[in-house]
């Protein structure tokens, strides 16, 4: 278990799915959540209410991260009430799926906005203030199909895609600074979004994963958690696929 007593960490989408699962884990090592989400005000209590043990440790701010100004008064939130934050996880996304000649320019615009924009504007202002104290952490979650380009997935292939790139350019832009920023890229995770498979899909899909099984939400936070440590300040640049050899 890696140690981040007395160290704060903001979550996107940091109140259910994953999120929430990397958000109970550095709970669990000793640091200070604040959980950021965007409209599910049922899941964000819930979170809340699960983790009553960690009540002083838990800090739950609104935000829909695809709004410049939104996360502009978060972040100004952040800095009235904190000293400073030392881990930055971009896990807030969102899917539209349509193949690309029937997809509406709404859908489009959406999924860029959150899954790219969002992560953008999260990190302009987290670095900021991470190169002022010259130390930080910031770990963006990717995925697979940014890699391979699933069928009815160009919005949210392209953002993925997108977000690698800008992950291994402001790893070179903050660096020196002590600032590390990497990417985990979860392959099929057994989360609520998996749910209502067909036992045909669902099994179609296990068969394309080497280890023949979903992974688990707890599987992915672990090795955020191990890109936010300080043990792993010589990965810089990189993207961990957690995807069972997908």
């Amino acid at each position: 278990m890696h140690d981040f007593m007395g160290q704060t960490v903001i979550v996107t989408g940091g109140t259910r799915g994953i999120g929430r699962c990397i958000s109970e884990g550095f709970l669990k090592a000793g640091a200070r959540v604040i959980g950021v989400y965007s409209t599910n005000e049922a899941a964000a209590a819930q979170f809340k209410q699960d983790n009553s043990q960690f009540t002083e440790k838990i800090d739950i701010q609104k935000c829909d991260v695809s709004k410049y100004e939104e996360v502009e008064k978060l972040f100004q939130y952040i800095d009235k009430n904190y000293e400073s934050f030392e881990v930055l996880v971009n896990n807030a996304g969102i899917r539209k799926d349509a193949i690309l000649a029937m997809m509406k320019e709404s859908e489009w615009r959406d999924v860029l906005s959150v899954n790219l924009s969002g992560v953008f504007y999260m990190c302009k202002f987290a670095v900021m203030s991470m190169i002022r104290k010259r130390y930080g952490r910031i770990i963006n979650i990717t995925s697979p199909s940014g890699k391979y380009g699933f069928e009815g997935q160009a919005n949210y292939a392209a953002s993925k895609a997108g977000l690698i790139a800008l992950t291994k350019t402001l790893s070179r832009e903050v660096g020196r600074r002590g600032i590390t920023v990497n990417c985990v890229s979860p392959g099929f995770i057994a989360t609520e979004l998996i749910q209502d498979l067909s036992d045909e899909l669902r099994n179609s899909y296990i068969a394309q994963v080497p280890l023949r099984r979903f992974g688990t939400p707890q599987e992915v936070a672990a090795c955020v958690l191990f890109l936010a440590s300080r043990e792993a300040s010589y990965v810089n640049g990189s993207t961990l696929e957690v995807t069972g050899g997908l």
